[in-house]
């Protein structure tokens, strides 16, 4: 009895030593780096800046911001910085550092680097480089509706007649990502305002607010009614605001500076990928080559509505359609709701892997939409549709 009873206690601790053992219970620290193209001043890169000082705090992760990196060299460099100050996890924010990034991973495959809006992830065949982004078209598209809804009730209260139900939009670049916002967010306005057109204008920097404030006194004065951006100062919504023109944002609420023309605005939520990847890299586990954050998984945000500014029922309207974009009843690029040069698209080639040639080689319209965002996560709706007038043209 005496023997058994040794024994069983030599093979409790035995169990007791594995299971509280390094090899069995010790996470890798993370050390995390981000690089961001601005600083605090842009509304984009302050939504990441918040983002990741929520993530690295929620996880007890040590972090390192490197702000106002450009899209060159100098991304690299930084990245090297980092890496030297000890991090293991290296994350950029803008869509030109991913060459320099991936240069860098190429080098250091011990770290693991993530990249918002990048395309080559898929591609490049780097173990330890990933990208990730958000079908932030769905946001897009309900910023689109209360844009919609608040030209109907200029046009039942007489300001403006249906005809005139133009909206002026503010790119950056003629990327596929602004493409795809500003086409879904025109779909959103046409879904319950039929007669809208929109004219668009580009600012070819993704933050200038001299720029973006004279891209919309330019569209003002060509008779736009209502003003929304992919860009990232406070110059448009400020000038929208002086000149009472209703505007809705993105990346942020503009309530406090713009109370009486600010609507609402969308913004991707990026902790739940920042989170989902530190835990990744803690575990030792793979992180996905594309992540695509969604509205229902929380990667895809909406301010609380202006109510001041916003047509009433804005906020009531919005909830109900997301609840449809989240159950996959409504598609925000659905062919029957668009054309090109007056026809309905059943197929379309896109570059979704993107090998620097610029070669379509993707159909991504099928089953009666266009498929964003499901063969990478970074967006490849490239088309101009009818009803958007682009201007620099």
């Amino acid at each position: 009895m005496k023997k058994i009873l040794a024994l069983t206690l030599a093979l409790t601790m035995i169990f007791a030593l594995a299971a509280f053992s390094p090899a069995a219970s010790a996470e890798t620290p993370v050390k995390a780096g981000f690089i961001f193209l601005h600083d605090e001043n842009s509304t984009y890169d302050l939504n990441f800046i918040n983002a990741a000082k929520e993530a690295c705090e929620r996880l007890g992760v040590e972090y390192m911001f490197k702000t106002g990196i450009p899209e060159d060299q100098e991304c690299a460099d930084a990245a090297e910085e980092l890496i030297d100050e000890g991090c293991n996890f290296i994350f950029a924010d803008s869509f030109g550092h991913e060459p320099f990034l991936i240069q860098v991973a190429k080098d250091y495959p011990e770290v693991q680097f993530c990249h918002a809006t990048g395309t080559q992830a898929h591609t490049v065949g780097l173990p330890n480089y990933h990208n990730g982004f958000a079908s932030i078209y769905e946001g897009r598209f309900l910023g689109g509706v209360a844009a919609g809804l608040k030209l109907n009730e200029m046009i039942e209260s007489g300001a403006i007649t249906a005809d005139q139900a133009k909206i002026g939009y503010i790119g950056a670049f003629p990327y596929a990502e602004v493409k795809s916002g500003y086409t879904s967010f025109f779909l959103g306005a046409r879904y319950v305002c039929p007669s809208a057109t929109m004219e668009v204008t580009f600012t070819n920097s993704w933050y200038d607010p001299t720029l973006e404030k004279e891209g919309a006194t330019k569209l003002i004065a060509n008779g736009c009614v209502l003003i929304s951006e992919h860009a990232d100062s406070m110059g448009a919504p400020t000038e929208c605001e002086a000149n009472g023109v209703p505007f809705v944002f993105y990346n942020g609420s503009a309530a406090d500076a713009c109370p009486n023309t600010f609507i609402v605005a969308s913004r991707i939520d990026w902790v739940p990928y920042m989170e989902y990847a530190m835990t990744c890299v803690a575990e030792g586990r793979d992180i996905d080559a594309d992540w695509t954050g969604t509205m229902a998984g929380g990667g895809v945000k909406m301010t609380e509505v202006n109510e001041k500014a916003a047509a009433p029922g804005t906020a009531e309207k919005l909830k109900e359609i997301a609840a449809l974009l989240e159950s996959g009843e409504l598609q925000v690029f659905d062919t029957a709701t668009w054309t090109v040069d007056g026809a309905t698209l059943t197929e379309y080639l896109a570059d979704v892997d993107d090998m620097g040639d610029f070669v379509p080689e993707t159909n991504v319209i099928a089953d009666g939409y266009f498929h964003e965002s499901e063969f990478r996560s970074a967006p490849y709706f490239d088309i101009d549709i009818d009803g958007i007038t682009n201007i620099d043209a």
